[in-house]
């Protein structure tokens, strides 16, 4: 009998925004969780992102972003995974991203979009979700 694998996520900030209260929170409620989650603190770089996440053999990304950089940063991280062989990572973003820029965003590779005010147990689920179906595609464990 095997044991699943734990969710591995990266929580990330690109770019210049340095709150990250939020970015911790979700960080926290996913490890309560039972996810196993890497935070790489504020201030870094798509290419930086993209780095530790292959590197960290994650599952999923998770981008935060407060100071409207969402529709180049989410994007380029998404463009540089794909370009390095790890398209099989999602990648899912949250912060203060105005509605209209969501489809857009989706549209680009990114998987999912979470407004202020989503609960952080319906994060964890699509998470949880999108993984086990990613998974099950590829049958690994």
């Amino acid at each position: 009998m095997t044991q699943e694998r734990k969710i591995r996520v990266l929580v990330a900030k690109p770019g210049l925004d340095g709150h990250d209260r939020g970015a911790k929170v979700v960080a926290r409620a996913m490890k309560d969780a039972g996810m196993e989650v890497i935070y790489t603190g504020i201030r870094q770089t798509p290419e930086q992102i993209a780095k530790t996440a292959i590197q960290e053999d994650v599952d999923a990304v998770g981008l935060s972003c407060l100071s409207g950089a969402h529709n180049h940063l989410f994007p380029k991280v998404v463009e540089l995974l794909r370009t390095q062989g790890a398209e099989d990572i999602l990648v899912f973003g949250g912060g203060i991203i105005p509605h209209e820029d969501i489809p857009a965003l989706k549209k680009k590779g990114v998987r999912e979009v979470f407004q202020p005010g989503t609960e952080t147990g319906d994060i964890i689920k699509v998470i949880a979700d999108e993984v086990k179906t990613l998974r099950s595609t590829q049958g690994g464990s």
